[in-house]
This record gives structure tokens, C-alpha cells and sequence, in this order.
């Protein structure tokens, strides 16, 4: 076993990282029983003939003064290359960190024909497989390395294996260990910009417990004292502030764990499946209330459908997406298009369920220049309106700010990201609760028999229409 210590005279510099629904739940759990283990930080990364010229192993984490990485590798290494190759050298074969903010830099030495392992500016070089032969244990069959920050070179580093042989692939078995100390002597393997999460998602859960005890004693008062006021979509609301809820405790709980012991020891397959039902729930309820559903009509016409039918699918898809992200790692070759597809997948639904509101608007804009119920249809269209704002500035908070927010934060503050987006999510729920809450005089719940024959006679139509085109 060796260790090295950043010191006065080894200083590297630096630089600034309804039967679709079952069926989607049914394909989702069974991805999730093949898994298990979000974001442990004791984990192994299998590396099988793989020619990369870099592989992430482990991204963006916070080391505190005196954190340490812990390398094991298991022994023999195999070396694969061309047919009359000359020997390895394995010199230019090994394992470095870097400050997380320098991908770029590495990519551009990268595409000079550079070895980063020669890259004293932006890297700081662990280890080679040449050291790897020199010092192997007792047995011969494994090799220990470990590596622990000097005080002031405190900070977010990414830790990469480099390949600098043309024409060469490589095999092995790898365990890493991250962690920073604790005040007791013991290790904490949360990054030092997450040591906070574990408590703010324990009060997340309280929190968002209260609200859904709130919402479900409003309705259960509205339905005694405004009979009918109460329809299926609050129902649906509640059961989606539920859901949140129970995906907070597993983040509190998984990440406690993940203090403590490196792994999330299970709690990571309760908040998948939470996490997939409340996402599946949220895109549901906001294009339900987009169409109106249960609200002006107890119905979908076939347009609002479809939305549903390529929203619900596109969450399965981007929820594969974050458990193959977070169960295989950065060295799992493809890991970064799967990152991108799920960054992808969930614009796409952000843009989707921004249709139903955008139809909604138009017919009670055109409703109101036409028939007799100007001031109903006009509280109805401003209600759309302002409610249409809030979900566009709600999906821009939440999905750009809080990244620009992650992105720009000091490594030991990045958690201030996860404290906006829960602020945003919060203050989502209850204004959306509160525009739509189940009062008889709400002008977008106050429904009319008039206008539901209306639209009865409508769907009618077009499907009488459709019947004679087909």
C-alpha cells in the first residue's frame, strides 16, 4: 500500500463543472429490480477491453482538507493491442484527478495527440500501471493507492483513468472509496457540497406532509360544505404531494446512508420507484389541468391524448435513463449519451405538456369573442394565462437556473442547487393548489351545463366526422 500527500514541492496547478400508465410503471420496475446502488461512494467500476483514450471514473466530488481517495485494483491487468505491436509502455498508462471545471482543457490536449498524464498544468498524476507492478501486496494480486488532499488544495475534482498507447485496450477491476473527515474521526462519504441534504430533505418531507395533510382537510371540508365543488383531478393533486413526499424521506434516508457507510443499502430502489411515480403524477396533473379535465369537461378529445400518450412514455424513458446513470457510473462506456438523452427526454416533456394550456387558451380566447359568456370565459382565460407563466417559469427555474446554479456554486455550497429546486417545487404545488383549490365560485371550476352539452356535441362530431373519413 502507498499513499502521497500534495506537498510544498509536488504542487500542480489547477483550474477552475390508465393502461399506459400500468404498463409504463410495469417496464420501470422491472428495470429497477436489476439495479442497486445510487451514488454509492464505495463502489466498483469494471472496466473490460475498453480503448478510451479517458474514462471518468468518478466526477465532480468535494473533497474537504484531508479527504482521500482510496484506489484497489485488482492484479493482473489486461493489456490488449494490434497484432506485432512493440511493448507497452505502461508508463502512459494510469490514473489522475483534475479540478472538475478543466473537461475542456482535457479534451482539447486530447485532440492535440497530448498525453494527459504529461499535463502537470491541469492534472495531478496518481498513479501508472508501471507503479502498479512495483508495489503490488503480498499475494501479488492486488494493488492499493491512496491519496489525500493537503491543506489549502481544498475543492471539487474528478478522477479519470488515461490511456495514452494508440491502438491499446484494457481490462480491469477497480474499487474507489471518496470521503472527507469526520469532526469524530470516523469517514463521511457525501461531497462536501451534499453534507447538508441528508436534514434538508427530513425537513422537505415534513413540510410537504403538512401541505398534503392541508389539501386533503380542504377537500374533505369542501366536500361537506360545497358539494361538487371537489372532482377527480384534486384527488389526483393529492395523491401527487404524497408521492413527493415519500420521495424526500428516501432522499434523506439514502443519503444518511450514504454518510455513513459509502452505499445507499436499498433506499436507492424506494426513491427510483417514488421518484418515478411523482414524476409520471406531475406531468399527468399539469397537462390534466391544462385540457381542463374534470374541471370544463369529463373528457380528452383525441389531441389531449396523444399528449399523454408520448409525456407518459417519455418520463419511463428519461427515469431508465437516471438509473442506469446512477447505478453504472462514469466509466460505463455510453454514460455520458445516456446523461444527454435523459437532459433530452426531459425538455421534450417540458415542451409537451406546455400544449394542452396553449389549446386551452386559444379556445377560451375564441369562446369568449363569440358566444355570451364573455366575463366567465374571460376569468377562465386569465386564469389559463397566469397559470400557463407559472409552468413555463417553473420548468426554466428548475431546469436552468438550478443547473447554472450547481454549475456556479463553490464546491462545499453546491447543495444550495438542491435547496432552490425543492423552494421552487414547493412553491409550485401550493400556488397551482391554490389557483385550482375546490371552491364553488372559482371561475375556472365553475362549470356550466350549457357549455359541457356544447362540448359533448363537439367530440360527437369529430369522432362522427373521423368515422366517414376512415
Amino acid at each position: 500500500s502507498r499513499g502521497r500527500r500534495l506537498g510544498p514541492h509536488c504542487q500542480a496547478r489547477f483550474v477552475e463543472p390508465g393502461t399506459m400508465t400500468r404498463r409504463a410503471l410495469t417496464l420501470l420496475a422491472l428495470v429497477l429490480a436489476l439495479v442497486a446502488g445510487c451514488e454509492a461512494r464505495i463502489r466498483d467500476e469494471p472496466v473490460e477491453r475498453d480503448g478510451r483514450a479517458l474514462i471518468p471514473i468518478a466526477m465532480d466530488y468535494g473533497f474537504e482538507e484531508d479527504g482521500s481517495i482510496e484506489i484497489s485494483i485488482q492484479h493482473p491487468v489486461h493489456l490488449f493491442t494490434v497484432e506485432n505491436a512493440p511493448e507497452i509502455d505502461k508508463t502512459k498508462l494510469g490514473f489522475f484527478i483534475t479540478a472538475s471545471k478543466a473537461d475542456t482543457a482535457l479534451e482539447a490536449d486530447i485532440a492535440k495527440g497530448g498525453c494527459l498524464l504529461d499535463d502537470l498544468d491541469h492534472t495531478l498524476v496518481l498513479f501508472t500501471f508501471a507503479d502498479m507492478a512495483e508495489h503490488l501486496n503480498e499475494e501479488g494480486d492486488e494493488y492499493k493507492f491512496s491519496y489525500t488532499i493537503a491543506p489549502g488544495k481544498q475543492g471539487e475534482y474528478s478522477l479519470y483513468y488515461t490511456n495514452c498507447v494508440p491502438n491499446t485496450a484494457v481490462s480491469f477491476n477497480l474499487e474507489v472509496e471518496l470521503y472527507n473527515p469526520m469532526a469524530g474521526g470516523g469517514k463521511d462519504y457525501l461531497s462536501a457540497g451534499e453534507k447538508p441534504l441528508p436534514t434538508l430533505y427530513l425537513i422537505a418531507f415534513f413540510v410537504y406532509a403538512a401541505v398534503g395533510a392541508f389539501w386533503a382537510l380542504t377537500l374533505y371540508n369542501s366536500k361537506n360544505s360545497q358539494p361538487g365543488s371537489v372532482q377527480q383531478i384534486h384527488l389526483l393533486m393529492g395523491v401527487l404531494v404524497f408521492f413527493k413526499c415519500l420521495t424526500v424521506l428516501c432522499q434523506s434516508g439514502m443519503y444518511h446512508l450514504i454518510r455513513m457507510k459509502g452505499d445507499p443499502e436499498g433506499w436507492n430502489i424506494a426513491f427510483y420507484i417514488f421518484y418515478s411515480i411523482r414524476g409520471l403524477l406531475l406531468f399527468t396533473v399539469v397537462v390534466l389541468i391544462g385540457t381542463g379535465w374534470s374541471f370544463l369537461k369529463p373528457f380528452l378529445n383525441d389531441r389531449e391524448k396523444q399528449v399523454l400518450m408520448i409525456v407518459i412514455p417519455l418520463q419511463v424513458f428519461a427515469n431508465i435513463a437516471v438509473v442506469i446513470l446512477d447505478e453504472n457510473g462514469p466509466a460505463l462506456n455510453g454514460w455520458l449519451e445516456w446523461r444527454d438523452l435523459f437532459h433530452l427526454l426531459d425538455i421534450i416533456c417540458c415542451c409537451a405538456i406546455l400544449f394542452p394550456i396553449v389549446w386551452s387558451i386559444k379556445h377560451l380566447r375564441e369562446a369568449a369573442m363569440t358566444d355570451g359568456k364573455k366575463i366567465r370565459n374571460m376569468n377562465k382565460l386569465i386564469l389559463f394565462r397566469q397559470f400557463y407563466v407559472m409552468v413555463v417559469a417553473y420548468i426554466y427555474f428548475t431546469r436552468i437556473i438550478v443547473f447554472l446554479l450547481k454549475s456556479t456554486a463553490a464546491y462545499n455550497l453546491t447543495w444550495l442547487s438542491n435547496f432552490a429546486e425543492e423552494g421552487a417545487t414547493l412553491a409550485f404545488y401550493c400556488v397551482t393548489g391554490w389557483m385550482f383549490r375546490p371552491i364553488v365560485d372559482n371561475p375556472y371550476l365553475h362549470l356550466n351545463e350549457d357549455e359541457l352539452e356544447l362540448e359533448d356535441i363537439e367530440a360527437i362530431v369529430e369522432e362522427g366526422v373521423e368515422g366517414k373519413g376512415a
